[in-house]
């Protein structure tokens, strides 16, 4: 019984990595080639700290402000949160828009600050 309450909330709580994530490898080599890097948590949290030239767009404001900040749609593009959840609905919406080299950086920034 325990182990099936382990499950559910492993299942509930713990992504794998999916297609179009990535890891921090990925994201340094994007860097070095100018991918835009789009932190999409709320404004106070990216006051409070972001990786190194990421512009803020927070997810509930993908569809409204990406094609004003974000002209080219074939431009790498790696999103990031705190921990990989709203990142992935931002990188599904950028593609519904027409965006074609989106990323998301797997378990968001958790995993960026622990391994930097």
């Amino acid at each position: 019984m325990i182990n099936k309450i382990k499950d559910f909330i492993k299942g509930k709580w713990y992504r794998e990595i999916e297609e179009n994530d990535i890891g921090l490898e990925e994201l340094k080599q994007l860097q070095k080639e100018g991918a835009m890097i789009v932190d999409v948590r709320s404004p106070q949290e990216f006051r409070e700290g972001h990786i190194d030239g990421a512009i803020s767009i927070p997810e509930y404001d993908i569809k409204k402000e990406a094609e004003k900040r974000i002209i080219n749609k074939n431009k790498d593009i790696v999103v990031y949160c705190s921990s990989g959840g709203r990142s992935k609905k931002a990188q599904k919406q950028l593609k519904k828009l027409g965006y074609s080299q989106v990323y998301n950086l797997y378990n968001g920034l958790t995993n960026y600050v622990n391994n930097f």
